[in-house]
């Protein structure tokens, strides 16, 4: 079963160079992770004012298994760390990426066609 994600967090202003930047050379650490948790389709927008858009597509069998694996690699945390510091998160209450009730706020899904 393909699960389709899309979720939404707001970039800083001062940070959209330094976000472009990074993306630009995502390190295979956590590349490597994506494609392990069983993540495919992946893509950023970003809508040249404020808010960043994540899709991608889930093709595994156990979610919470692969985001709990996903959030202990060490690696990935250290880039999550690296760009919560570049976004505000719209969620109330948000910690971090790792910690907290989330960071990136999930959107529903209203259409789709193949």
């Amino acid at each position: 079963m393909v699960r389709r994600i899309a979720q939404i967090v707001h970039l800083k202003p001062s940070a959209v160079e330094a976000y472009k930047k990074c993306h630009a050379a995502v390190w295979p650490e956590v590349l490597q992770q994506i494609q392990d948790c069983n993540i495919t389709d992946y893509s950023i927008f970003f809508d040249n004012d404020r808010t960043i858009c994540a899709t991608f597509k889930w093709v595994g069998s156990d979610w919470g298994g692969d985001m709990k694996r996903m959030s202990e690699n060490p690696k990935v945390r250290e880039w999550w760390a690296m760009t919560d510091r570049m976004q505000d998160s719209p969620i109330p209450g948000a910690v971090s990426s790792a910690e907290g009730p989330g960071w990136w706020k999930v959107l529903d899904e209203v259409f789709h066609t193949d």
